[in-house]
């Protein structure tokens, strides 16, 4: 039977991600901060630990626990919502250090257990916001942006020793909660935009209300790359998931 780990379980596509390996016969390491086990089905093959991406001694713990893994999912990630000229470099430097400094991080302390194996999966989830650029977001896109690159060099070095890398993009997902949480994270950081950009946010917060029936991404449309990802070595290097994130990656090519 495989393990996997998947980081950020707590809730979204990390929660329904750690389910559905559940329910398909492996092995499911969950962490996330405050760790939650009744968000989980009761199950033998379960663990539930803690982990801080953004915490050495919390990494570090994690391997100690986890033992030998086949595939480790970099899902964890805050979001970030607002004005950049608004947004203070603490609060940006935090979002870098979580979205792409935690993945990396939590990467590189698994990295000598799969090379010594000669085989496993790493699977990191990024964001449709990288595939078009969008208002309000350039911070939080930035970060997702170095993830992208971080992993397709990242798939290069680990050929070698048999290490898959790949990226999974979900578009929007109207079933996870991240743009309540962005903004209020944004609110919450004091992320305070200028008042003469008072027009311009407002026009933004229209026009998305305008579209808000257009194509989206659900979460099982998120489990369903990050499944193949992990189990079919043909896959390719970067899948989108979800309607949006198709859409808006063909009209990038």
């Amino acid at each position: 039977m495989k393990t996997i780990l998947i980081t950020g379980c707590s809730s979204g596509f990390g929660l329904d991600t750690a389910r559905h390996f559940l329910e398909h016969g492996w092995k499911v390491i969950a962490t996330m901060r405050k760790p939650r086990e009744d968000v989980l089905p009761r199950s033998e093959h379960l663990r539930v630990l803690p982990l801080d991406v953004t915490d050495p001694a919390s990494i570090r713990k994690v391997v100690e626990d986890a033992g030998p893994i086949d595939a480790l999912v970099n899902n964890a990630g805050v979001g970030l919502m607002g004005i950049f000229e608004g947004t203070t470099m603490e609060t940006i430097r935090g979002t870098f250090e979580t979205n792409l400094f935690g993945a990396m991080a939590v990467t590189q302390a698994f990295l000598p257990g799969f090379r010594q194996q000669k085989a496993g999966v790493i699977v990191n989830v990024s964001s449709g916001t990288t595939l078009k650029p969008l208002p309000l977001l350039s911070v939080y896109s930035a970060s997702k942006a170095a993830l992208n690159m971080f992993t397709e060099s990242l798939a290069l070095e680990l050929r070698p020793f048999g290490v898959r890398v790949s990226l999974v993009i979900p578009g929007r997902s109207p079933e996870t909660s991240f743009s309540k949480n962005a903004q209020a994270r944004g609110q919450d950081q004091g992320v305070n935009a200028p008042e003469a950009y008072a027009g311009f946010v407002r026009s933004i917060f229209e026009q998305r209300a305008a579209h808000a029936s257009g194509p989206v991404t659900r979460s099982q449309d998120v489990v369903e790359a990050i499944w193949r990802a992990v189990n079919d070595p043909s896959s390719p290097l970067r899948l989108p998931a979800g309607a949006d994130a198709v859409e808006m990656a063909r009209a990038g090519t």
